[in-house]
């Protein structure tokens, strides 16, 4: 199952994972620096700065993709 925990390459190879992620980070999909954190768990990623994400918008986003209950 694919969460907030998962690895940013994992979760870019399903199109309903990127899909949520973009509506909290637009960047996630286009960004060509993500190429460069594709090893990274999301969360880990989401808990830098440049992220740009409150606590909640975190929260938000870890509990869509845990709704969504992506393989």
């Amino acid at each position: 199952m694919l969460t907030i925990d998962s690895k940013v390459k994992e979760l870019k190879k399903n199109p309903k994972a990127v899909e949520i992620i973009v509506k909290y980070s637009p960047g996630f999909a286009t960004d060509p620096q993500m190429k460069l954190v594709q090893g990274l768990k999301l969360s880990k990623l989401l808990s830098f700065p440049q992220a740009g994400l409150s606590a909640e918008q975190v929260e938000a986003l870890r509990k869509e993709l845990e709704e969504a209950n992506l393989e």
